[in-house]
């Protein structure tokens, strides 16, 4: 909401908003000239041309329900994006169960690194430009492309990065199958002719796309990829590849991200460069320089010696590739430290997060992190705990700081991991003897 109240300040209107607290992002909303009231009421919508909330606001809120009863319209913040980027010449897209913030940092990288000065919306704090958001002046917009309640379906990409498919959100959608058309829908908004369509020749969900009438280009560590790591080596756990396009050399890329799935990141935004016709020494330098976004393996600091890394990873495809990209690089112990996101998702691939948590030494549960939902499932992390084999469970995260500090050596990795507020831990840890 943020990114989006300065991009369409800086076209000339007139902009207010409201929160439920003061914090950073109003902060530098006030800074910039943008009005921003504390608390949610009736009045603030009066005499607004539109109104635009996020998704978390809900019909029932008093500004939502005041503007409709005043005639006044009211759209998400998808649609709004859709809209912005309608006036850009190329929008680059990137979507997909996991990976779309690390795909999406990589890009705005390359693209800032070619001269495009592009609009940027990621769904994560990127340090190159000290937010989640960048507004530009050039002709492309790169944007963070979600299928929660089909959001992106109000996007128009001109090229499209499907980086891969699996059941998640199951709040929203039915099954795979439903995902799956998600997808499709959004790839079909791609112009048929002029336009891309990138799919990870790697993950099965996303090949189920690969018959749709679009300019199709593939990539990935298959040889059969389109866009494919020629002379892959990993360093400490840190790939080192060229970028080939079509067998031929494209860009030179020594990655500051560990693991596999950071390597099929990069060919995704690799391959979105191509497409958008940047040169290879762009893309070398901007990948190159790419050390993470916020919360993805971040470092933390450290605890009698014990690395602490903070990671966002809350799907179990994504916990597995951390953890195995984590045993590559010579840690003698991973404690994993997970805080469970969402009551559906923890109830729907329970098994499957018994199962990639089994990569770690050690896992220290907090309790489910409600985010958007109530607890309907009666589930508990506790459950997770009774089934993982020596895992513990704590229901008070300053009971979890003080077991760490007991048991954490040198030679340790602590891995905080989640999408809730697991990251206080780690930070708890190193700023407290």
């Amino acid at each position: 909401m943020c990114a989006l109240a300065e991009v369409l300040a800086t076209r000339g209107l007139t902009i207010t908003g409201s929160d439920m607290q003061q914090g950073d992002t109003v902060s530098h909303l006030l800074s910039v000239g943008i009005a921003v009231s504390i608390g949610h009421e009736a009045t603030h919508v009066i005499g607004a041309d539109c109104v635009i909330r996020t998704a978390a606001a809900h019909d029932d809120n008093v500004e939502v329900a005041e503007a409709r009863r005043l005639g006044i319209p009211v759209f998400e913040r998808a649609q709004a994006w859709g809209y912005i980027m309608r006036d850009h010449a190329n929008a680059l897209c990137l979507a997909g169960t996991h990976g779309k913030t690390t795909a999406t940092s990589m890009a705005a990288h390359i693209t800032i690194e070619a001269g495009l000065d592009p609009t940027v919306m990621i769904g994560g704090t990127l340090p190159l430009i000290g937010a989640g958001h960048r507004v530009g002046a050039g002709p492309l917009i790169v944007m963070e492309a979600c299928e929660y309640c089909n959001s992106f379906l109000n996007f128009s990409p001109t090229v499209a990065v499907i980086l891969n498919i699996e059941e998640d959100h199951l709040d929203c959608f039915k099954d795979l199958d439903e995902i799956v058309d998600s997808f499709t829908q959004f790839a079909l908004k791609v112009p048929e002719d002029s336009g891309h369509v990138l799919l990870c020749v790697d993950d099965e969900g996303a090949m189920r796309l690969k018959c749709l009438p679009r300019n199709i280009l593939t990539f990935g560590l298959s040889p059969e990829a389109d866009v494919r790591p020629d002379g892959l080596r990993f360093e400490q756990g840190y790939g080192r590849f060229t970028v080939a396009v079509q067998g031929r050399p494209y860009a030179e890329v020594k990655l500051s991200v560990p693991g596999r799935h950071n390597v099929i990141n990069a060919l995704g935004a690799a391959a979105a460069a191509w497409c958008l016709r940047i040169n290879g020494e762009a893309v070398t330098r901007g990948l190159s320089a790419f050390s993470g976004a916020k919360r993805r393996f971040e470092r933390v600091g450290y605890c009698s010696g014990a690395l602490i890394v903070d990671d966002y990873a809350h799907h179990p495809t994504e916990i597995a590739a951390t953890l195995k990209t984590a045993r590559t690089m010579g840690f003698d112990r991973i404690i994993c430290v997970f805080q469970p996101h969402t009551f559906t998702r923890t109830a729907a691939l329970f098994d499957d997060f018994v199962l990639a948590l089994r990569e770690a030494d050690l896992v220290l549960f907090s309790e489910i992190y409600a985010a958007r939902e109530q607890n309907t499932t009666g589930l508990s992390a506790a459950s997770l705990a009774e089934a993982l084999p020596g895992a513990l469970f704590f229901p008070d995260m300053d009971d979890i700081v003080a077991h760490l500090r007991t048991i954490a050596r040198e030679g340790d990795l602590i891995l905080t991991m989640g999408a809730g507020n697991i990251g206080s831990v780690g930070r708890k840890l190193v700023s407290v003897p």
